[in-house]
């Protein structure tokens, strides 16, 4: 019971701080975005989206489609549409693309909230995205070396994240989302340089 209290007292201090302000997580794809994203919307009493999804609703297309008949560029465009479009709200929890970093214009609207990198070692990485057959980036003879150079590209844009929280396999989502909440509280303190929307 003690430890059901003192999480819901940290709920509330963190929705507090935030006062409506949006969380956009970044990362490669396998970090857990949408897992972590879902448990911390819940944990807040905000909105969770994911910006693949909305992108499928957008496109009435799979990522995969996407990528095949429009190509990555298309994918990117829609990318930039749907992280423009929910910026303009509050009380979000947006799990990103692991590419939407790439994009200086997308950057100006996860700015308009606080960015959370979810980073986890590139062999975890392999470990969790074996299989499966969703992701276009990964259709390689080399998905590990892949994978690899990919985050090699993307590490210093994941950087500049506001947050990052580097993750362990044995990590349960409500535990990340503890150690998210207290990296919040440490960079909303009233006397925090940056004002966020």
């Amino acid at each position: 019971m003690l430890k059901v209290t003192v999480a819901l007292n940290q709920n509330c201090i963190v929705k507090d701080v935030l006062k409506g302000c949006n969380i956009y997580l970044v990362g490669m794809m396998g970090a857990g975005k949408s897992t972590v994203g879902k448990t911390l919307a819940d944990r807040l009493n905000y909105r969770f989206f994911d910006t693949d999804a909305l992108i499928e609703q957008i496109a009435g297309q799979t990522i995969n489609q996407i990528f095949a008949e429009s190509g990555e560029a298309e994918f990117r465009a829609l990318e930039t549409k749907a992280i423009a479009e929910l910026c303009a709200y509050k009380n979000l929890v947006v799990a990103t693309g692991g590419g939407i970093i790439l994009k200086p214009q997308n950057w100006s609207y996860l700015q308009h909230g606080i960015v959370v990198w979810l980073d986890v070692p590139v062999e975890e990485l392999y470990k969790r995205l074996q299989g499966d057959s969703t992701r276009p980036l990964l259709k390689n003879p080399d998905p590990l070396g892949k994978l690899r150079s990919l985050l090699e590209q993307r590490q210093a844009l994941y950087a500049q994240a506001d947050v990052r929280i580097s993750i362990t396999a044995a990590e349960t989502p409500a535990l990340i989302c503890d150690r998210i909440f207290a990296e919040i509280r440490k960079i909303l303190k009233p006397d925090a340089r940056k004002t966020y929307n």
